[in-house]
């Protein structure tokens, strides 16, 4: 089963036998700060055959060349996220944030369920039921992106389970999602009437009208003000951040994977990059304009934000932590959906990063983990997946 094998490394068990167990099972399954950094003043960004020309200041990021998408329209689908009570985080998600739950996957044979929400339109009514072939048939033709939870059996109740790793340590690469709203300030209140903690309330710090409250498991979920009036919702998904090493690998990585820079943003000792699926049609001819910024304002679906704190890209020694290591477990991996595992594979493969579980490792065929630049596991799965287990 592609979680046992994967997305558990290292997953927690009640019972310190089962634990040790478990591990051979894995094993035998198993398939802020420094330089500038120099962009040239124009480049050209590429998207099947469709190319995007634009210009940056000369002071900024890295050269980001052109990029071939891989087959299979490949779109984003999903960031997991380990939690320990699925009472607690389905209340968090569905209750407080608005998000729907789509779909449920339960693997009792392996004391482990997930759960995949996602922020529908105002309005839309959900009908399905989670568990269900329609659910599930759902879940593997959306064009959306999903949040998946991931439960194993037992950390409820474990007065041992100290929880999982949320990130934003030293080194670590998972930061946050986020979700965007027409009033941080209101939208906070009601989080903290709900009984919501945080790390940032609107008002504190140097960077005002913006927010980072705790969810049940401690991620940081950022509160981000959007322009009124284009998304209805009170709230909607907005993005999942991660950290990356160098730039140039990083953006022409994912720009393969289907990708539209719709935004990017340097400043003295970071930058940040933002990308969507599904967003050709949004893509600026200046990702560094004031406009482009507006643009993740007026959004309904989440973008893939990108950290690169400078100089780590000239650092050899320099890599972030990912989220599967021992004792760093609670961001898995995002995932994307494609056509066709194996052909989307083959044009992976010469990127030369790696992989995790190729299409018919292990005792899961068809399904497979690529590594990007940084190490961070990327899920490929088959655009209308029939599980059959």
């Amino acid at each position: 089963i592609r979680h046992i094998m994967f997305s558990r490394v290292g997953r927690h068990s009640c019972n310190p036998l089962r634990r040790a167990a478990t591990a051979l099972a894995l094993v035998s399954f198993s398939f802020d700060t420094a330089s500038s950094y120099i962009l040239p003043p124009s480049r050209t960004l590429r998207f099947g055959t469709r190319l995007y020309q634009s210009t940056t200041d000369s002071s900024s990021s890295s050269t980001i060349m052109s990029t071939t998408v891989i087959p299979g329209r490949p779109t984003w689908q999903q960031t997991m996220m380990r939690i320990k009570d699925p009472s607690k985080s389905l209340a968090f998600y569905k209750d407080i944030l608005g998000m729907t739950l789509v779909d449920k996957l339960e693997f009792p044979q392996y004391d482990f369920d997930l759960y995949f929400l996602t922020t529908l339109p105002e309005g839309t009514t959900y009908d399905l039921t989670p568990g269900t072939k329609e659910a599930h048939d759902y879940l593997w033709t959306m064009e959306g992106a999903t949040l998946e939870l991931t439960h194993n059996y037992g950390t409820e109740k474990d007065p041992e389970f100290k929880g999982y790793h949320a990130g934003n340590k030293e080194k670590d690469g998972f930061g946050h999602i986020a979700f965007n709203v027409d009033d941080v300030y209101a939208f906070c209140e009601k989080l903290e009437k709900a009984g919501v903690t945080f790390k940032k309330k609107p008002d504190e710090g140097r960077m005002k009208g913006l927010a980072f409250a705790y969810d049940p498991d401690g991620y940081w979920v950022e509160i981000v003000k959007r322009e009124p009036g284009h998304v209805p919702n009170e709230a909607n998904l907005s993005q999942t951040m991660l950290r990356i090493k160098d730039p140039k690998k990083s953006v022409a990585f994912y720009q393969a994977l289907g990708m539209t820079l719709l935004n990017e943003r340097h400043y003295s000792d970071f930058s940040l990059y933002f990308l969507a699926s599904s967003a050709e049609a949004d893509a600026p001819e200046d990702p560094t304009s004031e406009d482009s910024k507006s643009i993740l304002k007026r959004r309904f679906g989440p973008v893939l934000e990108l950290t690169h704190n400078h100089g780590t890209e000239s650092d050899e020694s320099f890599s972030h932590f990912t989220g599967n290591e021992a004792g760093k477990q609670g961001f898995g991996h995002i995932g994307f959906l494609v056509d066709d595992v194996y052909k989307a594979c083959d044009a992976i493969r010469p990127m030369g990063y790696g992989f995790k579980k190729e299409p018919d490792g292990g005792s899961m065929k068809g399904l497979a983990f690529a590594y990007d630049p940084d190490g961070y596991w990327i899920e490929i799965i088959k655009r209308g997946w029939q599980m059959d287990f």
